[in-house]
C-alpha cells in the first residue's frame, strides 16, 4: 500500500467541523438536524443514532424525546455562531436593556 492511499484511506477529519465541534446537521435531518449532527460526530449512521433515541423514549418513558429537545435547544445549527436557546437568551437580553 502507498503512501498516498494510506493518507486518504485514513482522513476522516473531514467529516468533523473544525475543532471537532458537535453541530446539528443541515443535510441530514428529518426534524431539527440532532441525530445527524450526533451521527457525523461520532462517525457512525444517522440510522443508529434516530433508533437509539426512539429506544430511550419508548423503554424510559420519553427520556429519548427530552434528550432529543434540549440537544435541539442546545446544540448550534451548521453555519451558526450561537445554539437556539442561546440565540432566544441573547435577543431576550437585549429587549430588556
Amino acid at each position: 500500500m502507498s503512501t498516498a492511499t494510506a493518507d486518504t484511506a485514513y482522513d476522516t477529519t473531514t467529516d468533523h467541523d473544525e475543532a471537532g465541534q458537535l453541530r446539528r446537521s443541515a443535510d441530514d435531518r428529518m426534524l431539527a438536524g440532532v441525530a445527524g449532527g450526533i451521527a457525523r460526530y461520532l462517525n457512525v449512521d444517522a440510522t443508529l443514532v434516530r433508533v437509539g433515541i426512539v429506544a430511550l423514549t419508548l423503554l424510559m418513558t420519553g427520556v429519548g424525546a427530552a434528550l432529543y429537545i434540549a440537544a435541539w435547544l442546545l446544540i448550534p445549527a451548521d453555519g451558526e455562531d450561537q445554539s437556539v436557546a442561546a440565540a432566544w437568551l441573547a435577543a431576550r437580553r437585549d429587549r430588556v436593556r
